[in-house]
C-alpha cells in the first residue's frame, strides 16, 4: 500500500529532500538519460507529494506547481520497482485530487506529458493542446485538465 503525504520546501526535512532528489536523479538522469538541472527553482513554491511503501521507502513522487489560476504537475515518477500495478494511475489520481484541495482557485491542471503516455492522461481526463514537442530529447506535449466546480 502507498501512503502518500504533501508538503511545501519549507516542511520537508533534509532527510526527505535528499530521498526526493535521489529518486528523481535515478528516473530521469540515469534511466531516461536526460542530463539536464534536476533542481530548480520550482521546486522552492512547488507542493512535493510523496508516496511511500509501507517500510517507509519513496516510492512516487510528483510536484504541484501553482501558476497564476493553473497547477502544473511536474516531474511525475514511480520508481523501478513500483511499476507495472497501476501505481502511476494511483499517483496521478492522488496529485490531481491533492491540486484540487491545496489550490482551491486553480481553473485548470497542466502537465506537460511524455508523448508516450499521452492515452495514458486521456483516460485521466486530461486533453492535448498542443503539438508534440522535444524537451531534454524526449517527445513531450502540454495537457490540460479543466478542474471541476460545484
Amino acid at each position: 500500500m502507498i501512503h502518500y503525504s504533501a508538503k511545501t520546501f519549507n516542511e520537508l526535512t533534509t532527510k526527505k529532500l535528499w530521498s526526493i532528489y535521489q529518486l528523481r536523479v535515478e528516473v530521469f538522469v540515469v534511466e531516461q538519460e536526460c542530463y539536464y538541472q534536476e533542481v530548480d527553482e520550482d521546486d522552492l513554491k512547488a507542493v512535493h507529494l510523496m508516496g511511500t511503501d509501507d517500510d517507509g521507502k519513496l516510492v512516487t513522487y510528483s510536484r504541484l506547481i501553482p501558476e497564476d489560476d493553473h497547477v502544473r504537475i511536474g516531474r511525475v515518477l514511480v520508481e523501478k520497482s513500483a511499476r507495472g500495478n497501476g501505481t502511476g494511475r494511483q499517483l496521478v489520481t492522488q496529485s490531481i485530487i491533492s491540486a484540487q484541495d491545496i489550490f482551491q482557485n486553480a481553473t485548470q491542471i497542466d502537465i506537460q506529458a511524455q508523448a508516450y503516455l499521452q492515452e495514458f492522461y486521456e483516460s485521466l481526463g486530461f486533453t492535448a493542446v498542443s503539438d508534440t514537442y522535444l524537451e531534454t530529447g524526449i517527445p513531450h506535449l502540454d495537457m490540460v485538465l479543466p478542474v471541476n466546480k460545484g
